[in-house]
């Protein structure tokens, strides 16, 4: 049995905190629990340390964690603080009532410019640390996306001549909004790289990017009902400046 996770005093990013839960901030780069590869320096090591009070909430393993975010995706999560929390806001994800939209740059140009990318999503049976579009064993799943600016390919000047006419053959980037309608692993990049968009800087659905280091994905939008005093709440939070800085480098003319 893996070892219970333990306290560790990394700074956090906390927008919102009450008795019965917290929204938190995630950067890039931290995963949401331990697992293989990184038993420690998660947001569950940072969140025990603390809530002296989580242990247990939820599972030993990954005590107040109500939905995941990929290690590499930024932005906002909601951790219960409480049991009571915890089976509220566990009960609005699965009956999605939960609403989630992500802030992400792919390549090319979307068409049409909102739509509902309705594809079920299994295992890749050659990799199984892949996910993929599977109309057979896979299981139902369903992003809506919209545009929100479209940057068109311009050649980087430090690019040599060849890398520069390859760039420039690219049909630009998309800043698009994901909404997942379902919770699957991987959920939207696989539906955007389904579609041919994959995300940029995308090791594993697409890749790597000379534009950002890691993949442009964030968790940019979080709204749900109080799981115990029934109030709307509505949380956003801003792109980090690396993300920032590469839509200012398309941006540039």
């Amino acid at each position: 049995m893996p070892a219970e996770p333990q306290p560790e005093a990394i700074p956090l990013r906390i927008l919102y905190e009450d008795d019965d839960l917290l929204v938190v901030d995630k950067p890039a780069g931290m995963p949401v629990h331990p697992g293989p590869g990184h038993a420690g320096r998660t947001l569950v090591n940072a969140l025990l340390a603390h809530c002296p009070d989580l242990p247990g909430i939820g599972g030993v393993q990954r005590p107040g964690i109500v939905h995941r975010l990929d290690k590499d995706t930024s932005g906002l999560i909601v951790v219960a603080k409480t049991e009571r929390a915890h089976a509220g806001l566990a009960a609005q994800l699965k009956n999605r009532q939960m609403q989630k939209t992500y802030l992400a740059l792919v390549e090319g140009r979307v068409e049409p410019p909102e739509a509902l990318i309705d594809a079920p999503i299994g295992r890749d049976p050659n990799n199984r640390r892949r996910m993929m579009v599977r109309a057979s064993g896979g299981r139902e799943a369903q992003t809506t996306y919209r545009l929100r600016t479209y940057y068109p390919a311009r050649p980087e000047p430090a690019l040599s001549r060849v890398e520069g006419a390859l760039e420039g053959r690219r049909p630009g980037y998309s800043l698009v909004e994901a909404s997942p309608i379902t919770g699957r692993t991987h959920q939207i990049r696989v539906h955007l790289a389904s579609i041919g968009h994959p995300v940029v800087g995308d090791p594993v659905y697409g890749r790597p990017s000379r534009l950002v280091a890691r993949q442009f994905l964030h968790a940019w939008r979080l709204a749900f009902r109080h799981p115990v005093d029934g109030r709307e709440l509505s949380f956003e939070a801003p792109l980090s400046e690396e993300l920032e800085a590469a839509l200012e480098r398309l941006g540039a003319s």
